[in-house]
């Protein structure tokens, strides 16, 4: 098996986004509310059967060409069939998302019957001049002042409760489950998360998510809960920079913390030769044009790499973004009913 070109797999959402991911992917035009691309997801959008499930380009589903072969894919026969242990998305902000937040494991093994949470993370590729992010409580909020800032949908109010956090290109991001947190207008990044599609809508003005979208379901208390009342009083933990230029082979785009949910790696010009070990591999072409596994590769391109190509490396001047399963894959908990989602 050798790594495989992935056709665009964009995915319609609530919010505006799209013409930013299309012309950095090159492809034709998605619209405004196309502002994702789930890239060699074996996972379906909350509620949905099959939106979101990457495609070989063949046509096969990529989750089911895992179940027919989780050696040859994963290296390993154990875990969730199907399961990868990773999602990655393009994410191109049009708007700055709504406040929300992702379920712990813990949080999802009691309530969504899931061994995974949502911890994620984001790879910034290009951002506007004033572009920001917020992450986390900048002071403890006790579960009735959540309640209040809910029931206001005051906005305001809330994202001045966190971290205003700016980012540019190069900027890594690590953001927990249960870390409240948005995306600014005017960011196009590369998202790693653990593969499921749990959202839990703090705020909800700015959307047209439904009903079910916002609490996932779940009793509005017990979706509320999810969220961590305590301040994230170092968030300086939470971020790494890259100078893509001077990456060695494998940069760590990522704080050390995410590496038990996932890894992301640069992979930069002037390290020919230096491989990539043996293993599941999302990636994705970041900038400019050489071969990957001998293959040609160039800007915007999304690969899968199977386990079973081996040890991989890539040539030229072309810089990798290589995303993969974290160290406690598989979860040590799993659904009973194998679902993630």
């Amino acid at each position: 098996m050798q790594p495989q070109l992935l056709p665009p797999n964009v995915v319609p959402h609530w919010y505006a986004g799209g013409p930013a991911l299309a012309a950095w992917r090159g492809i034709p035009s998605v619209g405004d509310r196309s502002p994702e691309e789930w890239v060699g997801a074996t996972v379906a959008r909350f509620g949905e059967d099959e939106l979101g499930l990457a495609r070989l380009a063949d046509g096969t589903l990529l989750r089911d060409a895992v179940r027919a072969d989780p050696v040859g894919w994963r290296g390993r026969d154990d875990g969730d069939p199907g399961d990868t242990g990773v999602l990655v998305k393009v994410l191109d902000a049009g708007q700055r998302l709504p406040v929300h937040v992702h379920p712990t494991r813990e949080f999802a093994t009691t309530h969504l019957g899931c061994a995974y949470g949502k911890t994620e993370a984001w790879y910034v590729l290009q951002a506007e001049a004033d572009a920001a992010v917020w992450v986390g409580w900048r002071d403890d909020v006790a579960p009735d002042e959540l309640a209040a800032l809910v029931d206001a949908q005051d906005a305001d109010a809330m994202l001045e409760r966190m971290h205003r956090v700016p980012v540019r290109a190069g900027d890594g991001v690590l953001v927990p489950g249960g870390t409240p947190h948005a995306i600014g207008a005017g960011i196009l990044l590369i998202e790693a998360q653990e593969p499921t599609d749990q959202s839990i809508l703090l705020e909800r003005t700015n959307t047209s998510a439904s009903d079910d979208e916002v609490f996932l379901g779940l009793d509005r208390a017990v979706a509320l809960s999810s969220v961590e009342g305590a301040a994230t009083t170092d968030v300086t933990r939470l971020l790494r920079h890259t100078v893509a230029d001077g990456a060695t082979s494998l940069a760590p785009v990522l704080p050390d913390d995410a590496e038990p949910f996932f890894r992301m790696h640069l992979l930069a010009p002037g390290t020919d030769g230096q491989p990539v070990p043996a293993g599941f591999a999302v990636v994705v072409v970041v900038a400019g044009s050489g071969t990957l596994a001998g293959q040609p590769a160039s800007q915007g391109q999304t690969w899968v790499v199977p386990a079973s190509a081996g040890d991989w490396h890539a040539e030229g001047d072309v810089r990798l973004l290589v995303c993969r399963p974290g160290t406690t894959w598989p979860p040590a908990a799993i659904s009973q009913n194998g679902d993630h989602a």
